[in-house]
């Protein structure tokens, strides 16, 4: 054992110990799954009884399910964003309790090209906390060779913009790994500033150029594109890297902040010269040449999953542990077990709901409570949870696959039927539909039938079928729509700069191709032509990897 792992044991211990606590806390839960979640409701109405939301909604009538599922409709950010305004604006008892106070904003994309800004409380917070305290006890109980060495978190910054009073907007997963707990954050391998890197090739090199020489145990990430680009970008720069490594240097081939340039390491030219055999052995840089990992974390469900057979590739088929359903929102499951998506409902920090995969899309459908679903059942899941946030359609579908006790165990199957997503951008229907129609005014083109669909490639990059006019130049329309939909969807745009997204590629089809295709459709469906829809963005994601 290392002399840091001997200094950091008995901190370590106690640090355990709670999480021990914590974790037995939350599987004995689940052995009274409507207690547990009746007494979360009880608790989430009283404290929210006075705020805005709360006397708009009668939460002062409220005695149980029975009253709130009457009083308050099914809803999504859009219904709550009048109330997230007024918080933004200061007034934070339209939303939260008023001795709560909002610590950031965590951003993420919006249905429209409006982001969603999700108010961070000190409760929530440590919600948050405790469900990643259990996740992570249990992996390290599974890898006990990861046990107090260095962990590659590879998050984004939690300052990445600023509200109108001036509070940080960004990834909550930021501001977790700034308030973890100190035994932890020495773990760490990259500094925080590095998150906040512009240039994501010169990002992801300075976080491979950190973490190369240090005992690294396991990467932990939310897409397991960012893995993978973290690898292929070392291999691209394999010669910088390794004089980078040889003479305690750090020269990415891109800008990077004073305060990161300033990091320094120490020369080695052992580790140098073991990167290079490994290279001149298996014909490219691999992370078996650097690091002795025991597991992988990230998201494995739905479309993501297409990116674990490039994953295991590279990492030798090490062991991946799914970081669970977790969205700006809040934290929905937590995974126990390798090589599943699958994870046990998270019921103590959401008071949870499911409705049923038949109901999605109605005006304020049934809901079933976590000891009602059905296994093998798909549903989309509802929440409410110390965000403020009551009876919040997440948009997300899953599919029940066990129980734990008397709680649900699901995974994630994609998002709402109206939302793709390749990479985890969350485009969604009504974004395509805005960024066609402003990038085809300019060029004078009146494009009515389109449809965009995700590819899955070694850059993975959406398809845009179109029945095209005379003179319409698509290439042009493609990069505009492109560019347009990186303006109306902020992680879009974020995937599309940090190349893990390709630019859209335009596909023009015969005149009457996509009417026809509806036709067989429709018929297919025993349907008739004004009950069909058109759908210009399609979730289901092709694979062009052959």
């Amino acid at each position: 054992m290392s002399v840091k792992r001997t200094l950091l044991r008995p901190a370590a211990f106690l640090a355990g110990l709670h999480a021990r606590r914590q974790m037995a806390a939350f599987l004995a839960a689940h052995r009274r799954t409507r207690a547990v979640q009746d007494a979360l409701l009880a608790e989430l109405v009283a404290r929210h009884r006075d705020t805005a939301f709360g006397r708009d909604h009668g939460f002062a009538t409220i005695r149980g399910y029975a009253d709130f599922r009457s009083a308050v409709p099914v809803g999504s950010y859009e219904t709550h964003r009048p109330y997230i305004q007024r918080v933004l604006a200061g007034e934070t008892t339209a939303l939260l309790p008023a001795d709560e106070q909002v610590r950031m904003f965590s951003l993420t994309s919006g249905t429209t090209g409006s982001p969603k800004h999700i108010p961070v409380t000190g409760r929530f917070l440590a919600q948050m906390r405790r469900g990643w305290n259990t996740w992570g006890l249990r992996a390290m109980q599974d890898h006990q060779a990861a046990w107090l060495r260095s962990i590659l978190q590879i998050s984004s910054p939690a300052n990445e913009a600023a509200s109108p009073l001036g509070l940080p907007c960004g990834a909550i997963s930021g501001l977790l790994a700034a308030t973890q707990k100190r035994i932890v954050r020495r773990m760490y391998v990259v500094p925080q500033a590095v998150a906040g890197i512009e240039d994501p090739v010169a990002r992801y090199y300075t976080i491979l150029r950190c973490a190369i020489g240090q005992d690294v145990a396991l990467i932990t990430t939310a897409n397991p594109s960012t893995t993978i680009r973290l690898i292929e970008t070392g291999q691209s720069h394999a010669e910088r890297l390794i004089a980078d490594v040889a003479g305690g240097t750090l020269k990415p081939p891109g800008a990077i902040p004073a305060e990161v340039a300033a990091l320094r390491f120490r020369p080695s030219r052992p580790l140098a010269g073991r990167l290079a055999e490994g290279i001149r052995r298996d014909g490219r840089l691999l992370p078996r040449h650097f690091w002795n990992l025991t597991f992988l974390a990230n998201w494995t469900g739905g479309t993501l999953k297409l990116y674990l057979r490039r994953l295991r590739e590279l990492f030798d088929g090490l062991p991946i542990r799914d970081v669970g359903l977790l969205a700006s929102e809040g934290r929905f499951s937590v995974p126990l077990w390798d090589d599943t998506s699958a994870g046990l409902a998270e019921i103590t920090g959401n008071f949870l709901e499911f409705i049923p995969d038949e109901c999605a899309g109605r005006d304020n459908p049934p809901t079933l409570r976590a000891e009602e679903v059905e296994v093998g059942r798909d549903y989309s899941l509802v929440f409410s949870n110390w965000a403020g946030l009551f009876r919040y359609d997440l948009d997300d579908r899953v599919r029940v696959v066990d129980r734990f006790g008397d709680s649900p165990v699901f995974e994630f199957l994609s998002r709402g039927r109206n939302t793709a997503s390749i990479t985890g951008e969350k485009l969604t229907e009504h974004q395509v539909v805005e960024a066609m129609r402003r990038a085809a005014g300019p060029l004078g083109a009146k494009v009515e039938r389109f449809v965009m669909q995700g590819c899955f490639a070694a850059t993975p990059y959406y398809q845009l079928r179109m029945e095209t006019a005379d003179g319409l130049d698509v290439a042009c329309l493609s990069e505009r729509l492109d560019t347009e939909l990186c303006e109306l969807n902020i992680e879009y745009r974020s995937k599309r700069k940090s190349g893990r997204l390709g630019p859209i590629r335009a596909a023009v089809l015969p005149a009457g191709q996509l009417e026809s295709q509806e036709a067989s459709k429709i018929t297919l469906r025993r349907g008739r032509n004004e009950q069909y829809k058109h759908q210009y963005l399609l979730s289901e994601v092709l694979d062009d990897t052959h």
